[in-house]
């Protein structure tokens, strides 16, 4: 028999702590700079990948990197900096471009318009890196799709391809070959 006094006693487990989303999205970066540089095959790039969105703290983030060669040498603060100051500036000049776009507003009526530098197209762009017939303009339940024609440089919608069709709303901006637009409604 066991006395009261001597009941073994467990010590407090520490409680762990969620890994932040920019944590969980610095270490997926590193992974996928590592796979570029051919530092990690694809298999162990895949499983590894699997676990940083599966990890529940930053002691699991920080082993799936443990194995590799940092990519800089400690003393390049200037790489960092630079690296910092090339993403500050590419990001204003998005934000000071865009909202001096020319406009494309959005029609009222419901029928489809056509874009591109043909005099017979709704929305003419003379820009020679627009097709003849690059895109159409569709109504679609409520809202307008953008569809490609088959365009020789492409239709792009905040930075994606259009292709098939690509709903719109205002604020977006969209591409034709080099031509670019803010949507308004």
């Amino acid at each position: 028999m066991m006395a009261e006094d001597s009941v073994p006693t467990v010590p407090p487990a520490w409680p762990v702590f969620r890994a932040s989303d920019a944590d969980r999205e610095n270490v997926l970066g590193m992974l996928r700079r590592s796979s570029a540089e051919g530092r990690l095959s694809d298999d162990t790039f895949l499983h590894r990948i699997d676990v940083a969105l599966r990890a529940r703290g930053d002691a699991e983030l920080s082993e799936l990197l443990s194995d590799l060669p940092s990519q800089a040498p400690p003393g390049s603060w200037l790489v960092r900096a630079v690296r910092w100051w090339s993403a500050f500036t590419a990001g204003i000049r998005q934000a000071w471009q865009t909202p001096r776009l020319p406009r494309l507003v959005l029609p009222r009526d419901e029928r489809v318009y056509l874009i591109g530098r043909a005099p017979e197209c709704d929305f003419t762009v003379r820009d020679m890196t627009v097709s003849w017939r690059h895109a159409e303009l569709r109504p679609s339940a409520g809202h307008w799709v953008l569809v490609d024609l088959g365009s020789k440089n492409g239709t792009q919608v905040n930075g994606w391809r259009a292709g098939a069709g690509f709903t719109v709303r205002a604020g977006d901006w969209v591409r034709f070959g080099r031509a670019r637009f803010r949507i308004t409604g």
